[in-house]
C-alpha cells in the first residue's frame, strides 16, 4: 500500500451527524422516551459542538441505549435507519474522494468518535475496511451490555487509537512517506497535526480558523 488516508466520518463523508441522528430516528421510532432522549441527546450535541463533551458519559449514553433492546429488534431497527437516514444522505463526491484514494492503492480507514454500532455499516456502504470507532462493549451474546470497551475514540484518542491499529497491521505510521486525514471539527485537530496532508473538509468555524492561520487545504464536499 502506498500512503495512508484517514476520514473522519459525521460533516465529512456525511452531511449529517450520524450518532445524533441515530437518536432522533429512535425517537422518532417512539421506541425510547421520547422527551428525555430528545433532551439529553440535544445537550450532548451541544456540548460536542463545543468542545466540552465527556465522551465516556456521552458513548455510556448511547451505548445503554442500545443494551435496551433485543438483539433482532436492534437488527431490524438498524438496516430501517440505514435506508431511511443514512444511504439517502451519502453524496456522490463523498464517495468518489473515498474512492480515488483507494484506486491510489491507499491504506483508508475511517476514524471516528461514533459508537461502532452505528457507523459499522455506514462503512460498510463507502466500501472501505477499516473501522476505527468507539466499541461497545458485548455480553456473551455479543449483545451490547451499555458500556464502553475500552477508551474513546475522540480527539487525542484518534491519535492513540490509530497507532494501535497500524501496529496491529505492521504498519508503523512512520512507515508511510504521506498521509492524510480529512476532518470537519475543531475536535480533530490532535490527529490533523499528525499527518503530513491535513485536509479541513467542510470545516466547522473554529476549524477553518486553525486551517487558515497554518495554511492547510480546505475542502467542500456539501455545497450544492
Amino acid at each position: 500500500m502506498n500512503d495512508l488516508a484517514l476520514f473522519d466520518l459525521d460533516h465529512t463523508l456525511l452531511p449529517i451527524d450520524s450518532d445524533y441522528e441515530w437518536g432522533q430516528f429512535l425517537v422518532r421510532e417512539n421506541v425510547v422516551d421520547a422527551a428525555e432522549h430528545q433532551r439529553r441527546n440535544d445537550a450532548f450535541f451541544a456540548q460536542y459542538n463545543a468542545g466540552t463533551l465527556d465522551p465516556v458519559e456521552y458513548l455510556e449514553f448511547a451505548l445503554g441505549t442500545l443494551a435496551r433492546f433485543d438483539p433482532a429488534h436492534l437488527k431490524d431497527l438498524q438496516a430501517q435507519y440505514m435506508r431511511d437516514v443514512v444511504k439517502p444522505a451519502i453524496r456522490p463526491k463523498a464517495l468518489d474522494l473515498v474512492r480515488k484514494h483507494q484506486d491510489a492503492g491507499d491504506l483508508v480507514a475511517i476514524i471516528t468518535a461514533t459508537n461502532a454500532f452505528v457507523t459499522a455499516p455506514i462503512a460498510q456502504e463507502f466500501g472501505v475496511e477499516h473501522l476505527i470507532a468507539a466499541r461497545p462493549e458485548l455480553d456473551g451474546r455479543g449483545h451490547p451490555t451499555g458500556k464502553l470497551a475500552g477508551t474513546p475514540t475522540q480527539g487525542h484518542g484518534k491519535v492513540t487509537h490509530m497507532h494501535a491499529w497500524l501496529d496491529g497491521l505492521g504498519r508503523p505510521f512512520d512507515s508511510f512517506k504521506r498521509s492524510w486525514f480529512y476532518s470537519d471539527s475543531h475536535n480533530d485537530i490532535p490527529l490533523l497535526s499528525v499527518v503530513s496532508h491535513p485536509v479541513a473538509t467542510n470545516p466547522s468555524e473554529k476549524l477553518s480558523q486553525h486551517a487558515t492561520a497554518l495554511g492547510w487545504t480546505s475542502l467542500h464536499l456539501f455545497n450544492d
